[in-house]
């Protein structure tokens, strides 16, 4: 009968000194398959993909490469088991037939089969998905990219897809919701490009307004310095309001919504808000995509919590990983209405002025106001 080795049992090929869980599984299932050829069929849809260890990778495409023995053949000698070692031992040379004794040994149950099958497969599933989101966060802080932010969204794109694909190989059960305890958000490092750029879309709404009106895609959560955010709330109401928009009336709203302090006296607010050069589109371009990316990273950082803790389940890494991908998808949503191509005006339309461009200033005055007052 198979002997139920101690949990602490090593065997030849163990490489680390504490193997993790889907180790065991993996043994588990060979040993069963080398005593139960006929046991394969209970192990799909398990491929030799899912395995961590590449030695028992190459051992399970053995198995399933080799003809099954006749059961009664297989009892008496161990003629298959030989030939599975001398297909598999090219591909994984440290591997021995002491070794494949030890997994035989090592099997409580044969007829458990799929059940370990299915261990080895959330497994995978949680290095994909690790995988996947370490991705994402390195492609969302990479500075060479051409189009980072179209890079970030096409693998925030790749993670959807693997979650569709591994929501059709796990059931859903109840209580479905991960209880990892989140990281925080990932900071955002206030840089003084960053900062001039929020100062200069403030400067710049303030100078253009009317086209504030249609830059609701651009919120306060997307600014890196709250008081940035708040004074763009105060530009954003007057504007909605219909209100006159200028540096004075600005401080009026700002003083309103409580942002004078003593340490931020009127004067530099009024400063602040009146070096305008460019147009608002462009700087709050600029923002949002700094916004997105960011968000991103705080993505990947949730689906890798999600991961590394292994009390979930595979359904619970799906459904934490679709809950964190809609905050990025939210912020998308927001990013394509900032970039869609300006509709061209109908052939019947009245003339109208041309708006201020998009493009950025050929030069970026110095702005100095209110930079003590991060």
């Amino acid at each position: 009968m198979p002997r139920t080795p101690e949990p602490d049992e090593d065997d030849d090929l163990d490489l680390a000194p504490a193997p993790k869980l889907v180790h065991y599984a993996e043994q588990a299932l060979l040993g069963a398959l080398l005593l139960e050829p006929a046991r394969l069929a209970d192990t799909e849809p398990l491929i030799a993909h899912h395995f961590d260890s590449y030695t028992h990778a190459a051992l399970f495409t053995a198995i399933r490469t080799l003809p099954p023995p006749d059961p009664a053949d297989h009892a008496k000698d161990t003629a298959w088991l030989n030939a599975v070692l001398d297909h598999a031992r090219p591909h994984a040379p440290g591997l021995s037939a002491s070794y494949i004794h030890t997994l035989i040994q090592f099997c409580p149950q044969p007829k458990h089969a799929a059940a370990y099958a299915r261990m080895i497969r959330a497994d995978n599933a949680r290095r994909v998905l690790r995988t996947h989101a370490e991705r994402l966060a390195s492609t969302a802080t990479d500075p060479g990219l051409p189009n980072p932010a179209a890079s970030t969204l096409g693998l925030a794109d790749d993670i959807g897809r693997v979650l569709d694909s591994l929501a059709e190989q796990f059931a859903p059960h109840p209580g479905s919701l991960p209880r990892t305890a989140l990281p925080a958000g990932v900071p955002r490092p206030a840089g003084e490009e960053d900062l001039d750029e929020e100062r200069l879309l403030l400067a710049t709404a303030t100078a253009y307004p009317a086209e504030v009106q249609q830059m609701r895609w651009l919120t306060e959560a997307d600014f890196v310095l709250p008081l940035h955010a708040a004074l763009w709330q105060s530009i954003t109401a007057l504007v909605h309001r219909g209100d006159m928009v200028d540096p004075v009336t600005v401080l009026g709203e700002a003083q309103h919504r409580g942002l004078l302090t003593d340490t931020l006296a009127p004067k530099d607010l009024m400063a602040l808000v009146s070096t305008p050069a460019g147009s608002p589109e462009y700087w709050g371009e600029k923002i949002i995509k700094r916004a997105l990316l960011a968000r991103a990273q705080t993505v990947a950082a949730r689906i890798t919590a999600y991961t590394d803790d292994p009390a979930n389940t595979p359904h619970q890494l799906i459904t934490g990983s679709r809950r964190a991908l809609a905050d990025l998808n939210a912020l998308r949503t927001r990013w394509n209405r900032a970039t869609a191509p300006t509709p061209a005006p109908c052939a019947s339309a009245p003339a109208r002025s041309a708006p201020h461009p998009r493009a950025g200033p050929p030069h970026r005055p110095t702005v100095t106001a209110a930079r003590s007052h991060r």
